[in-house]
């Protein structure tokens, strides 16, 4: 007999695959940050089709803002599932002319902040946080960002800020991945060990494998029991996680261009977006036949 459980693991296993397919959609048109936002599909996944409350309105309750410019095609590939955004639109990423911006800008749909200027979005969200808590609202607020902006002295402010005013409806994720524009990070400037620095600061810290589905869902139900205290959730993801074929091709991308390449390897997209499109099909079998 099929467990909730295993069914709910199994529809975000698909929610994340097509998300993945999506993402290289888009990066097949003229590049993008597809090794980020394929690796990051598992989280995205969990925050939009489970952990997200709905608002009743078409959008959620609680609230997301995606630090990392980088990072939000995972955004663009979830709202394009949930129908937000259509597939001919995000087609158009970074076109002459076009809306759909690889960094995008406050305003435009689903996102809270403008997203790219590094190290800036920490700070709105836990300013976010106390602004809800002042209003006497339940709201979560979620922020993603990256390994790499913990190079940037105003993420670190925050934090204080957010551990002072014992923000506990506030949680971050770190996408920790090893991997900046210009080199790992670890060579550019060390960072680690990230959970025992949010320890230090304040927060109450766990690390997982951020492409572990299991492990993430978790790690967002032990968020909502801490008290007093913000949630640092420290995500290892590994670069192009769940396409074989493209993390076999390039274990080390910040940025593939629409022609596969970068300085650490080529990729053929086509290999890869029939993986994914397997993928898919398999998991669609698998949870039709769940009861």
């Amino acid at each position: 007999m099929t467990s909730n459980s295993e069914k709910r693991i199994k529809t975000l296993e698909l929610w994340a695959a097509k998300m993945r397919r999506n993402v290289v959609d888009v990066c097949m048109q003229r590049g993008g940050y597809a090794g980020q936002g394929v690796a990051l599909s598992d989280f995205g996944a969990c925050l939009y089709f489970d952990e997200m409350r709905p608002d009743g309105k078409g959008w959620y309750h609680d609230r997301f803002v995606n630090s990392n410019g980088h990072d939000t095609i995972i955004n663009f590939a979830a709202m394009a599932e949930m129908g937000i955004y259509t597939m001919e639109e995000l087609r158009t990423m970074g076109a002459d002319g076009s809306p759909i911006d690889q960094s995008p800008i406050e305003g435009a749909r689903g996102f809270e902040i403008t997203s790219g200027s590094l190290g800036t979005g920490v700070s709105q969200a836990a300013g976010i946080a106390l602004g809800e808590r002042k209003r006497g609202t339940d709201k979560r607020i979620y922020c993603l960002l990256s390994d790499g902006e913990l190079h940037e002295g105003s993420v670190w402010e925050a934090f204080m800020f957010a551990a002072h005013h014992k923000l506990s409806n506030f949680m971050i994720v770190i996408d920790n991945n090893d991997l900046g524009a210009t080199g790992k990070t670890s060579d550019v400037l060390a960072v680690e060990p990230v959970k025992e620095k949010l320890e230090a600061f304040g927060f109450h810290a766990r690390q997982i494998n951020g492409n572990s589905i299991p492990e993430i869902l978790d790690a967002f139900a032990e968020a909502k029991t801490i008290k007093d205290k913000p949630y640092g959730l420290v995500a290892d993801t590994k670069i192009f996680a769940g396409i074989k074929v493209y993390r076999d091709a390039i274990p080390f991308a910040h940025f593939v261009g629409a022609n596969g390449r970068w300085d650490t390897g080529y990729l053929e997209w086509k290999p890869g977006w029939q993986e994914i499109q397997d993928t898919i099909r398999k998991l669609e079998v698998e949870l039709a036949a769940m009861p």
